[in-house]
């Protein structure tokens, strides 16, 4: 028999009242409290800071790549369901309810309030009112621009290369290399790409960030 957080992943109706999910989402609450207490970090140097706050994020999501910012406040409500890939970066007032995967791919830039969900619930109020819903994963590609205060709806995938203007509402699937505003959100137009260019570039500068953590934590004797 299924527990709740494998029907939860499966996309299966589930009950979010679970013990095993009540629990991991108060584990989530509690590292998220210390992740926005900017009070922790005020008097570290840059480089330190973004290394705390690193390793804060790891005892917290499920798949971190190297060089990622993510700006405080940031809400989610597991983290384990949370893969970020390398130097992607997140604004302030981000949310991520990540009741399934949310898959955010390399050299991604999120504008402040983004909302990505991956929560549904029945449309039946009889069904509603008994704390049941399922859940859709959300994926996003790499090299991928999300503008400020766009809101990204359950089961939705974005291409690489893709824009998606501020202010959207992003309910059906975008593909690569376009850009698409609106709410709905739709493709306005296509963007002119050289795709090897930029996977060449990206794979650059992806090497340089890493080889600057290393040599950081070589000069200050952190381990790996």
């Amino acid at each position: 028999m299924k527990t709740e957080k494998e029907k939860m992943l499966a996309g299966e109706i589930f009950s979010g009242m679970d013990d095993e999910l009540s629990a991991a989402r108060n584990k989530a609450s509690n590292i998220l409290s210390q992740y926005n207490d900017k009070s922790l970090t005020k008097n570290m140097e840059e480089f330190e800071r973004i290394g705390f706050r690193y390793l804060q994020l790891q005892q917290l999501m499920g798949k971190l790549g190297d060089g990622i910012i993510i700006s405080s406040p940031f809400q989610c409500t597991y983290g384990f369901n949370i893969q970020i890939g390398h130097l992607t970066y997140a604004n302030i007032d981000c949310v991520f309810l990540d009741s399934n995967i949310v898959s955010i791919g390399n050299l991604v830039q999120i504008g402040p309030g983004v909302h990505i969900y991956t929560d549904l619930h029945p449309i039946d109020p009889l069904a509603r009112i008994q704390s049941i819903g399922y859940s859709k994963p959300v994926h996003i590609g790499d090299h991928v621009w999300i503008g400020g205060n766009v809101t990204i709806c359950p089961g939705v995938s974005i291409g690489d290369n893709t824009v998606i203007g501020a202010g959207s509402v992003v309910t059906r699937n975008i593909p690569s290399n376009v850009l698409a505003v609106g709410n709905p959100c739709k493709v306005i137009r296509e963007i002119e790409v050289d795709e090897e260019k930029v996977k060449e570039i990206a794979k650059n500068r992806i090497e340089e960030v890493q080889q600057m953590i290393r040599e950081w934590m070589e000069k200050n004797g952190v381990s790996s």
